[in-house]
């Protein structure tokens, strides 16, 4: 890894989850495991998961629930030089995120989904 390019693990999980099952899901981490859920993230779900929050998200057109991580660069422009540099897959198409954010997707070789932000960020 470049000297310039480091990351650590967000506190952000996102679980997409098919339609079908969306309530189901909701109620096993509510009830089922009494997770506190976040009221201030309303109208998203999002639930307190030790030291991170884990969102839960309604997706319709997916057959399966899928798990996206965060990831926490502290040099934006490093990071994304990094990626390109080591052949890591972007993308940007799978979501869109917030006007003024400086964050971007990126797929490990599983493809599963990561949110790469800056590490200043909330």
């Amino acid at each position: 890894m470049s000297e310039s390019a480091r990351f650590s693990g967000g506190r952000n999980i996102a679980m997409k989850v098919p339609s079908h099952e969306y309530e189901a899901v909701v109620a096993f981490y509510r009830d089922v495991l009494g997770l506190e859920e976040l009221e201030s993230k309303r109208p998203d779900v999002c639930f307190q998961f030790g030291g991170n929050q884990l969102w839960i998200d309604k997706v319709s057109g997916i057959s399966q629930a899928e798990i996206w991580l965060e990831v926490r660069a502290e040099n934006g422009a490093a990071a994304k030089a990094h990626f390109a540099k080591n052949g890591v897959v972007r993308r940007d198409e799978i979501e869109p995120l917030p006007e003024g954010s400086d964050g971007f997707w990126i797929a490990n070789p599983a493809n599963v989904i990561h949110l790469v932000g800056s590490s200043t960020a909330a």
